[in-house]
C-alpha cells in the first residue's frame, strides 16, 4: 500500500524520483531564456504548453486503455532516441531531456515535438562512512564540514549555464525552486543561497583545515593517508549532463589536492556501488544523482527526512546516515507535521533548510527544464513535474491522434535496471513508469495541482481537529473540525507478530485514544467486481494483506523481520492512531493519525488503503508467495536485507526467484494457503485461495511471471536479455478510456516587473507587478499570492513581504520609506514570486534598480 507501506515518494522516486494529464501539447516556439544570473530563480519559461484533450471518437470511447499494445526498449542516448522518434521507430522517449543542442534540433523539427516539465534535478550523493572505510582508506566525506565546503566549490550557475545551456536554474536545496514550498520559505531560500555561493577559496580553506584534523597531510600538491594519496571514487552516470558534471566535480576536487577515480557507469551498473552496497565498503565517494518528482508536490515537508536520514529508505547507504541530533527532531517532526500553524511550520522548514545544508550528505545542484519528446501523433499525460515518465495516467491516455488500437514503442534510458517487487523492488522511474500501467492506488494526482482525485474512492469525510490549518478545494473531500476526535476501542492499532492478530486500542490502551484527523474512506461499491490480471476478482483480502505487512516486517518477533524497515516504521507508529473496517462491501475504512497536511485531499491521498506497495501493486495470493518465500530465507523482498544476508533478491518477473516461487505456488494450491491465517482468514475464504492460486497457476504457465495487477494494461512478456517489456491492453478493465481525458491546459502565470530604475534613500517606491496567461489578466481569485523580495547592493537579503491586490492582472509591491532607508546606495534588485491557485508552479521575475542618497 503506497501510502501505509512507510518509503516516501518525492516524489520522490529515486531516480533514482505523485498526476494527472496534459493530453495534448504543442511543441515551444521558441527558447526558454537562460538562467540570469546571479538570480536563480528565473525559470526557463519556454512557451510551450497543453492545448484542450482529444475528442473522443463516435462510437463512445472504448473499455479500458486507448491502445492494444505498448513495447518498452532500452535506449540510453538521448540525441539517438530523438532520431528514432523522427524517424518513426520510437512514438516517445520516457526520459525529460534537457540538451541544449536537442532542444535547438527540436526546434525545427517536423516530425518530433516535446511536452516541458519541471520536476528533474541533479545533485551529488556523499558516503559518510568513516573516517576511514573497512580497508583503511579515509573518506573526507565522513566530516559535514567537508560535505558543507563543497557547496563553495562547485559553482551550480555555472552548471545551470554552460552545461545545461540555460536549460535548468540552479538549485541549493532539497526544496525544488518550482514547487510551492519554495516560494513560501523564500527568504530563508535565497539567504542560502546568498550564503553558499560559489567561493572556490573558502571551501579550500575548510577542507585543508577538516582534512588535517582528519590525520591527512598534502604534500606536493596532493592530500595523503597513512603515505597513500587520497583518491576520492566518482561513480558517474553516463545517460545524460551528469557525465559532464562528474567530470567538472572531479577535476574540482583534482584542483584542492585529491586525486579523482571517475567510474562511467549506466543506471544499472551504478545501483549497486552506490546505493545497496555496505557504505563501509567504499564502493564510491560522490555519485552524480537525478531525481524526479511524479507529481506536483504541495507539501515537501517530508523531504528531509527522505534524502538525509535512515527513515527515508531501507537501501544501506540510508542506513549510513547519521544526521545531528537536531537536524533528526526537526525532520522527523517535519514529517509529522508536528506543528500548531503555519508559522510554526514556517520556523521548522528555516531551520530544517539551515541544518541541511550543514548535512549536506546530498547536495543539489540544478532544477531542469526538461523535454518529453514524443511523435506529434501521440497523445498522453504529462505532469508538469514528472514528465511523461512520471505521469501516474500515461497508460490512461495514451493515444495516437484519439483512436482506439495500434501499437506504441516507448524508449527510456534503462529498464529492468533491478528487480521488480511490489515491496522492495526497483524504485527506478524506468522501471516505475512501466509497473504503474498494471496497478494504481485509490487517488491519482493533478498534473498541474498535485491535488488528489479520487479513482477507486467515491469519496472521503475528513476530520481535523479545531485550529489545525487545514483547506479543501475538490468536491469529492468533505472536511470538517472537531474540538476532540476519539480513536474507537475497537480499532486496529498495532501487531502481534507471534499470534498474526491485530492488537485493539481497547487491548492496548487502559485510557481513550485521541487523533489529530479521522478520515473516512468510501471506496467504490462496485470495487469488489473488478477483475484483476489473472482472472480473479479483487477482494477485500488485498486490502488486509497490505495492512497487516506494514505492522509485520518491522516487527522482531515476525519471520519476515527487515531491520532497515524499523527507523520508518517508528516514525510512522508516532502518528498512526488506527484503523477500523466499518463495512466490507462496499468498503468503507476509518483512518486516525495526527499527521495533517494542508490540503484536506492529500489527508485522503495518505490514508488510502489499497492494495498498492511502495514499488508496486500487489495482490494477496502473489504476495503470499514472497511471504512464504522469505519466512523460509530462500528469497529477500527488500536489498538491504538481501545483501546483509548474501540471499537472492526477489523478482516477480525474472531470474532464479520464478521457480521458488512457483514452488510456493503449488504447495499453496494444494492446500488453499492463506498468510496470517489467524487474521486473514476472517477476510478470505479458502475457496477464494483455491480460486486465487488456480487462476495465478494458469496465468504463470501463460505469461511466465508473478506480476498480477489490475491496471488498464497487463505485463505480457519480459524479455530481460534483450531489455524488452511487452504490455497489452487488459480486456476486463472497468473505466471508460476517456475517464481521464478532462484537464484543461496548465494556465501558468506569466510576470512582468516595472517601477523606477532609480529609488532615493528615505523615499517611498512602487514597483507594479502585471500577471497575465496569454497576454490576458490573471484573475485575481486566482492567485495565492504574489511575494516579493529585496537583494541590497551588498547582496544580502534586505526584506520579504507581499505585493499588494490592485485589480485582475495587477499587483502593487511597495516599498515604505522607512525600508528604504535602510538600504545601502548601489544597485539592487526587486524579486517577485508568483503563485497561482490554478498551478503549483511559481512564476519568477525580478527588476534591477539603484539606490542613491
Amino acid at each position: 500500500m503506497k501510502k501505509v507501506m512507510l518509503v516516501s515518494v518525492l516524489l520522490v522516486i529515486a531516480l533514482l524520483i505523485a498526476c494527472a494529464p496534459a493530453p495534448t501539447p504543442v511543441p515551444p516556439t521558441k527558447a526558454p531564456e537562460p538562467t540570469k544570473a546571479p538570480a536563480p530563480t528565473t525559470a526557463p519559461a519556454p512557451t510551450a504548453v497543453p492545448t484542450k484533450a482529444p475528442e473522443p471518437t463516435k462510437p463512445p470511447a472504448p473499455k479500458g486503455a486507448w491502445v492494444d499494445e505498448v513495447v518498452f526498449f532500452e535506449e540510453p542516448d538521448s540525441a539517438k532516441a530523438v532520431s528514432m522518434v523522427e524517424a518513426g521507430s520510437m512514438h516517445l522517449f520516457g526520459f525529460g531531456i534537457s540538451d541544449p543542442k536537442i532542444f535547438a534540433k527540436l526546434k525545427d523539427s517536423k516530425t518530433a515535438v516535446f511536452d516541458p516539465s519541471y520536476g528533474s534535478t541533479s545533485e551529488l550523493t556523499f558516503n559518510p562512512s568513516g573516517p576511514t572505510f573497512k580497508d583503511g582508506r579515509l573518506n573526507p566525506f565522513s566530516v559535514p564540514a567537508i560535505r558543507e565546503a563543497m557547496n563553495w566549490l562547485i559553482d551550480r550557475n555555472y552548471i545551470a549555464k554552460e552545461i545545461y545551456g540555460g536549460l535548468a536554474i540552479p538549485m541549493f536545496t532539497t526544496i525544488n525552486p518550482v514547487f510551492p514550498d519554495y516560494a513560501k520559505t523564500a527568504d530563508v531560500g535565497r539567504a542560502l543561497e546568498i550564503t553558499y555561493g560559489y567561493n572556490k577559496d573558502k571551501a579550500k580553506a575548510t577542507i585543508d583545515a577538516e582534512m588535517k584534523k582528519l590525520g591527512a597531510e598534502m604534500a606536493g600538491g596532493v592530500w595523503s593517508y597513512k603515505g597513500t594519496p587520497v583518491t576520492v571514487i566518482l561513480i558517474i552516470r553516463t545517460e545524460d549532463e551528469r557525465r559532464t558534471i562528474g567530470d567538472y566535480v572531479a577535476k574540482q576536487l583534482e584542483d584542492i589536492g585529491f586525486k579523482a577515480d571517475r567510474q562511467y557507469k549506466t543506471a544499472a551498473e551504478a545501483t549497486p556501488l552506490w546505493m545497496t552496497v555496505d557504505p563501509a565498503e567504499g564502493k564510491m565517494h560522490v555519485y552524480t544523482g537525478g531525481w524526479i518528482s511524479t507529481a506536483v508536490s504541495r507539501d515537501l515537508a517530508n523531504n528531509f527526512t527522505y534524502y538525509y536520514t535512515a527513515r527515508g529508505r531501507p537501501e544501506a547507504l540510508w542506513q549510513g546516515y547519521k544526521p545531528s541530533p537536531e537536524f533528526d527532531k526537526i525532520s522527523e517532526r517535519l514529517t509529522r507535521r508536528d506543528y500548531k500553524d503555519v508559522d510554526e511550520r514556517q520556523k521548522m522548514f528555516a531551520e530544517a533548510l539551515n541544518l541541511s545544508m550543514k548535512d549536506s550528505v546530498r547536495m543539489f545542484l540544478v532544477n531542469r527544464f526538461s523535454m518529453n519528446v514524443r511523435r506529434p501523433e501521440l497523445r498522453s499525460a504529462v505532469d508538469l513535474a514528472g514528465g511523461t515518465s512520471g505521469s501516474w495516467l500515461w497508460p490512461q491516455t495514451i493515444n495516437l491522434d484519439g483512436k482506439p488500437g495500434g501499437t506504441i514503442r516507448f524508449g527510456a534510458p534503462s529498464i529492468l535496471t533491478t528487480v521488480w517487487n511490489p515491496v522492495g523492488g526497483s524504485n527506478w522511474i524506468f522501471d516505475t513508469m512501466i509497473f504503474r500501467a498494471t496497478g494504481e492506488p485509490a487517488t491519482l494526482p493533478d498534473p498541474y495541482t498535485g491535488l488528489y482525485h479520487p479513482y477507486r474512492l467515491e469519496k472521503a469525510d475528513v476530520t481535523v481537529q479545531q485550529g489545525l490549518p487545514v483547506a479543501k478545494t475538490l468536491d469529492w473531500v468533505t472536511l470538517t473540525f472537531a474540538p476532540t476526535i476519539e480513536v474507537p476501542k475497537d480499532a486496529w492499532v498495532d501487531w502481534n507478530a507471534e499470534k498474526q492478530q491485530f492488537i485493539t486500542a481497547g487491548e492496548k490502551f487502559t485510557q481513550t485514544v485521541t487523533a489529530r484527523t479521522k478520515t473516512v474512506l468510501h471506496y467504490d461499491k462496485n470495487l469488489f467486481k473488478n477483475k484483476i490480471h489473472d482472472g480473479s476478482t479483487l477482494s477485500i483480502g488485498d486490502f488486509v494483506l497490505g495492512m497487516i505487512m506494514t505492522f509485520d516486517r518491522p516487527n522482531d518477533k515476525s519471520p519476515l523481520f527487515d531491520e532497515a524497515a524499523v527507523p520508518a516504521f517508528r516514525s510512522f507508529m508516532t502518528n498512526f492512531k488506527g484503523w477500523k473496517i466499518i463495512s466490507k462491501d462496499p468498503l468503507v475504512v476509518e483512518a486516525y493519525n495526527d499527521t495533517f497536511f494542508p490540503d484536506a485531499e492529500l489527508i485522503a491521498n495518505a490514508r488510502d488503503v489499497y492494495p498498492y506497495y511502495s514499488q508496486g501493486i500487489g495482490m494477496w495470493h502473489t504476495m503470499s508467495l514472497g511471504v512464504q518465500a522469505e519466512a523460509a530465507k530462500e528469497l529477500i523482498f527488500t536489498s538491504g536485507k538481501s545483501t546483509k544476508l548474501k540471499m537472492e533478491q526477489m523478482s516477480f518477473i525474472g531470474g532464479p526467484s520464478l521457480k521458488i516461487l512457483e514452488k510456493y505456488l503449488a504447495s499453496s494450491t494444494e492446500k488453499s494457503y492463506i498468510p496470517y491465517a489467524p487474521t486473514l482468514g476472517q477476510f478470505v475464504t479458502a475457496a477464494e485461495a483455491k480460486m486465487r492460486y488456480e487462476n495465478l497457476a494458469k496465468f504463470y504457465k501463460d505469461r511466465g511471471h508473478f506480476w498480477v495487477g489490475d491496471g488498464p494494461f497487463y505485463l505480457h512478456i519480459v524479455r530481460p536479455t534483450e531489455k524488452q517489456i511487452t504490455l497489452r491492453k487488459f480486456a476486463d478493465f472497468s473505466d471508460p478510456a476517456d475517464r481521464w481525458l478532462r484537464f484543461a491546459e496548465a494556465v501558468i502565470p506569466e510576470a512582468a516587473v516595472s517601477g523606477p530604475s532609480r529609488v532615493t534613500v528615505g523615499q517611498k517606491a512602487e514597483f507594479k507587478v502585471n500577471v497575465t496567461f496569454k497576454k490576458q489578466p490573471y484573475a485575481a481569485k486566482d492567485i495565492d499570492f504574489v511575494k516579493f523580495l529585496v537583494i541590497d547592493a551588498t547582496g544580502n537579503l534586505a526584506l520579504t513581504a507581499n505585493a499588494k491586490t490592485v485589480k485582475d492582472g495587477e499587483w502593487l509591491a511597495e516599498l515604505t520609506a522607512d525600508q528604504t532607508n535602510k538600504l545601502a546606495a548601489g544597485s539592487n534588485r526587486l524579486e517577485v514570486i508568483v503563485v497561482s491557485k490554478l498551478v503549483a508552479k511559481p512564476t519568477f521575475e525580478s527588476l534591477s534598480f539603484v539606490t542613491i542618497k
